[in-house]
């Protein structure tokens, strides 16, 4: 058995060109990790999160991440962090798959 959650996780994503799949890699009482493939075209719409902190971590790819109207492509590995209440998403503008985790602390 392996410690490793992520290659599990992202085993079986592959997405349609425009789509994005996810998987839950981590769930406890006071964190959640999940795991987004964005094929091209591929987005995490905006959104935000009141009382949890959000971390991206880029894996795979160059996502643009957008962060309170905000624009910026991430190479991988990259680290961004959305404070509590950042409007924040993601959006994959090349021909390759994107891959990021996401961090959401506490867990709602």
């Amino acid at each position: 058995m392996s410690l490793d959650r992520y290659a599990d996780a992202i085993a079986d994503l592959d997405p349609d060109r425009g789509e994005v799949e996810t998987a839950e890699v981590v769930v406890t009482d006071d964190v959640l990790v999940k795991a987004f493939v964005l094929a091209p075209d591929g987005e995490i719409t905006p959104h935000e999160h009141a009382d949890a902190t959000n971390v991206f971590h880029v894996l795979e790819g160059s996502p643009t991440v957008v962060r309170d109207g905000e624009t910026e492509r991430i190479e991988a590995p990259g680290v961004v962090l959305n404070e509590r209440g950042a409007v924040h998403g993601a959006r994959n503008e090349s021909d390759d798959r994107a891959v990021l985790t996401a961090s959401l602390c506490p867990f709602p």
